[in-house]
């Protein structure tokens, strides 16, 4: 649906540029329309919360909020056991675990799988060891604004988005780690 919105609105802008002969007038009816037809970002890094969000814990219970788990280091990364990259980000999510849980990080995984009999296999086959929290109506990757699996988001002590990283390529880890490192290292 969102396609078709975009598309037709590339063509009534493309009608308007060419009946404006001002490239001044061109170039703003341009940006204005990029603009536009970008998605709303729910959160901005550095001076934004997270959105309270409804995840149960495997047992289908409620699961911890973001403001309980204020002055640590949050990593939040949505995915789903059809993820070619998210099996690769686990891994990496389980190191981090190790190398920084005892220093205040908390990992958290929030699936987003339709059924949570695939989550539960893919788990089976790849376990974790950190936090995993289930989103079963999709709200909270919403919230998010969650465009791209997996998607992950850095909280810092203080309770503000500081980092968000959609996608997983090894080639990256080095820096979020570096990253990790240094939230864990201010004060609040």
């Amino acid at each position: 649906m969102e396609i078709s919105i975009v598309y037709s609105g590339f063509k009534e802008i493309r009608s308007v540029l060419q009946t404006r002969r001002s490239p001044l007038i061109r170039c703003l009816l341009l940006i204005a329309f990029i603009l536009s037809a970008m998605p709303a970002v729910a959160h901005f890094e550095g001076d934004t919360p997270p959105p309270l969000c409804a995840l149960t814990d495997q047992d289908g219970m409620p699961a911890e909020d973001w403001e309980s788990m204020k002055g640590q280091v949050i990593y939040i990364d949505f995915w789903a056991s059809w993820c070619p990259p998210c099996i690769k980000s686990f891994p990496f999510m389980n190191q981090l675990t190790e190398d920084f849980q005892a220093r205040g990080l908390q990992v958290v995984g929030v699936n987003l799988d339709e059924k949570k009999s695939e989550a539960d296999a893919f788990l089976e086959q790849f376990p974790t060891q950190f936090t995993i929290m289930f989103d079963p109506d999709k709200s909270c990757a919403e919230d998010f604004n969650v465009i791209a699996m997996p998607s992950t988001y850095i909280i810092d002590k203080r309770g503000f988005v500081r980092h968000i990283h959609r996608g997983f390529r090894p080639g990256e880890t080095e820096a979020m780690r570096e990253l990790i490192e240094a939230l864990l290292e201010e004060t609040i």
